[in-house]
């Protein structure tokens, strides 16, 4: 890849074929800076998560923010939202709004990538949160959705929970960077979520994640020792145990005097 501070989407594409990108969802800026150090290539963020502190954490990961699917509604509510999202430091956008926005946010050269497959903001049309192209006739769908996004002018797209041979035949056919989850390694990157990556998800564990640590473990020991902690300084106030004479402000003898004849006198 080019020696850019960051990569573009010239750079990506480039990439296309030739090596497995990386890619993850984080939603802090210690979880920023953990995937610049790690040497990860993509960042998925909340657009909240934007800006100069997230650029100071992470200067060289490429980031994507999603925009809010729902909140911003119309063609010119993407676009602000995109051009705003550019401001603060993304290099892409995610979009999973109709080919009609994606195609006005790529006619003003707002790089946008899309989402195939199993797109949870739409998972009742492909029967809830399950996989998608199982049979030819679902997978060619899977195929007319990013033949559409490309012809839209995506340049990129997310495609989740769709059987690794489809996914690979697709992305062997189409010029988008295709960005798996859970849809194996023919496609050009893979994508997790920290929270998954982290073992700090205490819910359902997507059978496509893998957990490299426990943090929901040592979440759990912090817990217990918040709660005994909490105790104890209960337990303290009661026996008088606490405030100690370290903790306490004094003054002298003669202020204290004077204060009380002033008291006194109010």
């Amino acid at each position: 890849m080019k020696k850019h501070r960051r990569p573009t989407v010239a750079d990506l594409l480039a990439e296309k074929g030739k090596r497995q990108l990386t890619m993850l969802r984080v939603t802090t800026l210690e979880e920023a800076e953990a995937a610049e150090r790690a040497g990860i290539d993509i960042v998925s963020v909340p657009p909240s998560l934007l800006g100069p502190v997230f650029r100071d954490a992470a200067p060289s990961v490429f980031a994507i923010p999603g925009l809010e699917y729902g909140e911003v509604i119309t063609p010119d509510e993407n676009l602000g939202a995109a051009f705003n999202a550019i401001r603060a430091g993304a290099d892409a956008v995610y979009c999973a709004a109709s080919l009609r926005v994606i195609r006005r946010l790529s006619e003003e050269g707002i790089p946008v990538c899309g989402h195939v497959g199993l797109i949870p903001s739409k998972a009742t049309w492909t029967g809830g949160f399950r996989a998608v192209g199982k049979t030819a006739e679902s997978a060619i769908g899977v195929w007319r959705q990013v033949k559409a996004l490309e012809d839209a002018g995506a340049f990129a797209a997310e495609i989740e929970v769709v059987p690794t041979q489809v996914a690979a035949a697709i992305a062997k056919k189409t010029s988008l960077v295709m960005i798996s989850m859970g849809a194996g390694t023919g496609c050009d990157a893979q994508y997790l979520f920290a929270d998954d990556v982290l073992g700090q998800n205490r819910g359902h564990f997507p059978r496509h994640a893998k957990a490299y640590r426990n943090f929901a473990a040592e979440y759990n020991r912090l817990q217990d020792d918040r709660v005994a902690a909490f105790r104890e300084y209960a337990e303290d106030v009661r026996s008088g145990a606490y405030p100690e004479e370290k903790h306490l402000v004094g003054i002298n003898i003669e202020e204290m005097s004077a204060f009380l004849r002033m008291l006194d006198q109010a």
